[in-house]
């Protein structure tokens, strides 16, 4: 008979337990926490239109509505029009976050301004890894600079041809 009273004894003290761990959330709500800022890896409204076509082409070639043909030009696209909302949408909140602030308070985001004023930066491909580019190495689009058959200074992003002597100046 102590036998089945021990049973009985850990069997309450388990179901208590458990019980217990159920319902703590119910009565003691966990402590609010700071609301957190936006996450920089949230695509852009714009992009979510290319992503959504992304994941309709996916889902549309898995169930054989789409050839492969036509599924790789159609995930080219919308990946190039998806990169192309995200940067700009990146590159857009950093700089109104830099001009709401003044100046970056973070260090780390410091040194990634710093970064990105130091290397020149493709319209298509975004910032190059190399300081002194002239080309993209990615696509071949020539990048800020001067025309080195004249010397003018070429601030326009992707320019293919010099203003002043029409010099080509994309590879």
């Amino acid at each position: 008979m102590s036998a089945a009273i021990a049973a009985l004894v850990v069997g309450t003290v388990l179901a208590i337990g458990a019980l217990a761990y159920v319902l703590y959330p119910l009565f003691f709500p966990a402590p609010e926490t700071a609301a957190a800022a936006p996450s920089p890896a949230v695509p852009a409204p714009e992009s979510n239109i290319a992503v959504v076509a992304l994941r309709e082409i996916e889902f549309d070639r898995a169930t054989g509505k789409l050839s492969d043909a036509d599924y790789a030009q159609l995930k080219e696209r919308y990946t190039r029009e998806a990169l192309s909302a995200m940067r700009t949408a990146d590159r857009s909140a950093g700089a109104r976050a830099v001009a709401l602030s003044g100046a970056p308070d973070d260090e780390i985001e410091a040194a990634i301004i710093d970064w990105r004023a130091r290397h020149p930066e493709c319209v298509t491909c975004g910032p190059r890894p190399e300081a002194d580019a002239i080309f993209c190495s990615t696509c071949g689009r020539y990048l800020r600079g001067a025309c080195g058959r004249c010397g003018a200074r070429i601030d326009e992003a992707g320019a293919r041809f010099c203003r002043q002597c029409g010099e080509r100046l994309a590879a």
